[in-house]
């Protein structure tokens, strides 16, 4: 099916990239911050089983998993704000123009290795780019390994506070990033990439959301796309979420 959008382009809805990493209740899954893996287990009441390889009647199960360390997933500013705010309620808009950039890490002299505003500015260039909505960045190197990645104890690559600064100042209002945070894994809850993506305390966030532990396949060439950001509907500071890529003919 072809659908054409205006002042976007024209995509094909049958050729969707998903670029989300599933959850699986396996440990063959990637995780983060010391977040205990997904479980995905047949309910059990008396003598009903949820399982039909177990002998039950049909398949029912419980999963329980925290979205923040467990796949893909979408925050809003509840995040990091003392009053609640929930991914369901700040995310208005599900689709939009995006961007895809690919973003070679920058090591530091303290061993840390981030996603510097230089680096962003350079590749944005690169594109033209009116009325942006989300942007996608891409870290290199780049391979499947992300998919299972146990990034616990390992002090992940992270954001400059400035480039997520800048982003906001540009207009986006979506953020999508393969790293399991923006922010260092240890920072003395400091989180200054989040802060400055949502100019949290100043202002509410804005509707403006991040969306990390995504996967982009190196057959996945940087532009323009457009992008669908499905969110499953929870109450919470973030959720599990699918974003789907279109390429824009």
């Amino acid at each position: 099916m072809i659908c054409h959008i205006e002042n976007i382009g024209k995509i094909d809805l049958s050729k969707p990239i998903d670029i989300s990493i599933a959850i699986n209740g396996s440990t063959n899954q990637v995780n983060a911050f010391h977040i205990p893996f997904a479980q995905i287990q047949p309910l059990q009441i008396g003598d009903f089983i949820g399982s039909i390889e177990h002998g039950g009647a049909v398949n029912c199960y419980n999963v329980s998993f925290n979205p923040h360390g467990n796949g893909t997933h979408t925050e809003c500013v509840g995040h990091i704000s003392k009053q609640h705010h929930s991914v369901n309620k700040e995310v208005k808009e599900y689709s939009g123009k995006a961007i895809l950039i690919s973003i070679d890490l920058e090591q530091q002299t303290d061993g840390d290795r981030l996603i510097t505003l230089a680096a962003i500015q350079q590749k944005i260039l690169l594109y033209n780019i009116t009325n942006p909505w989300a942007i996608v960045i891409r870290s290199l190197p780049n391979n499947i390994s992300k998919k299972t990645e146990l990034y616990s104890g390992n002090n992940p690559a992270y954001f400059q506070p400035e480039a997520t600064e800048w982003l906001r100042l540009q207009g986006f209002k979506h953020l999508l990033t393969d790293l399991p945070s923006v922010d260092r894994e240890e920072d003395q809850g400091k989180l200054l990439a989040h802060h400055a993506w949502w100019n949290y305390p100043a202002t509410n966030g804005e509707g403006r959301s991040i969306t990390e532990l995504i996967y982009i396949d190196e057959s996945i060439i940087d532009g323009n796309y457009f992008l669908q950001l499905h969110i499953a509907a929870m109450e919470s500071d973030a959720s599990a979420s699918r974003p789907v890529l279109y390429s824009l003919e």
